[in-house]
């Protein structure tokens, strides 16, 4: 609008309540997705700009969104100790330096804080910028190519950062967190486990019963002897004599 003052002034909305997918910065009508997981398609947004002045006039268009799921194992995701509504006014910039650092073609596929209300969305100091980037040859950059790249740049983008946004800034690679064990696995392991347990309990009493058993023959045994030392004319079941046979027994 070349108009000056409150008339130049422009205001951007979506029409027809499309605010549960996606919101538009009204100031730079930057638009940004708000949920859109696990979805694949075209759509629409109607997008209004409208200005200040005392007979506000307004103007509408058409952005055409292509969800596409293919990219999304090659998207990383930098965190930014800045307010999102800086880091959204400084996207050019910040797209353009880290273009100029990593060599590759950016694009920034969300700016998120953890703070979806609208808002609320200049409280919190911690912002995430998802960009995937792409060769000369317009193929995919890989994730961990990306990461890799970022973090040897990482001292200098910091540097240019805090040029862009006139304080110290850092930039961190959000890693996804570790995977936890499915109830699946829990529970094999604590089968396993159990087994395990089972198993050593059984051996203990197996080896426990062998070495009383040994322990009573050995008893019985050492019995027969001693009764055999003390009355050598005692006979064992065979009629055989369980002593000495001399000295030889009298009967009285």
């Amino acid at each position: 609008d070349p108009d000056s003052g409150d008339n130049g002034l422009l205001l951007y909305s979506l029409v027809n309540n499309q605010m549960n997918e996606f919101d538009i910065d009204e100031n730079t009508g930057q638009i940004f997705t708000v949920s859109v997981a696990g979805k694949v398609e075209t759509i629409n947004l109607e997008v209004q700009a409208t200005d200040q002045g005392i007979r506000k006039l307004t103007a509408q268009t058409t952005v055409t969104v292509t969800i596409d799921s293919s990219s999304s194992n090659n998207i990383v995701t930098v965190v930014l100790n800045q307010k999102i509504n800086v880091v959204e006014r400084n996207i050019p910039e910040v797209k353009r330096l880290l273009e100029d650092k990593l060599t590759w073609k950016i694009y920034v596929i969300d700016v998120h804080s953890n703070e979806f209300e609208r808002k609320a969305r200049s409280s919190t100091d911690v912002t995430y910028m998802k960009i995937i980037a792409f060769d000369e040859e317009n193929q995919e950059v890989s994730a961990e190519d990306l990461k890799r790249k970022l973090r040897e740049q990482n001292s200098d983008i910091e540097m240019e950062l805090e040029k862009i946004f006139a304080t110290s800034v850092t930039a961190a690679i959000e890693e996804p967190p570790a995977e936890s064990a499915t109830p699946e696995l829990i529970a094999t392991i604590v089968l396993s486990v159990l087994l395990v347990c089972t198993l050593a309990v059984f051996l203990a009493y197996i080896i426990l019963t062998i070495k009383r058993k040994r322990y009573k023959y050995l008893i019985k045994k050492q019995a027969e002897i001693v009764e055999g030392i003390d009355n050598p004319c005692a006979a064992d079941k065979n009629g055989s004599l369980k002593g000495l046979r001399k000295p030889k027994c009298t009967n009285d």
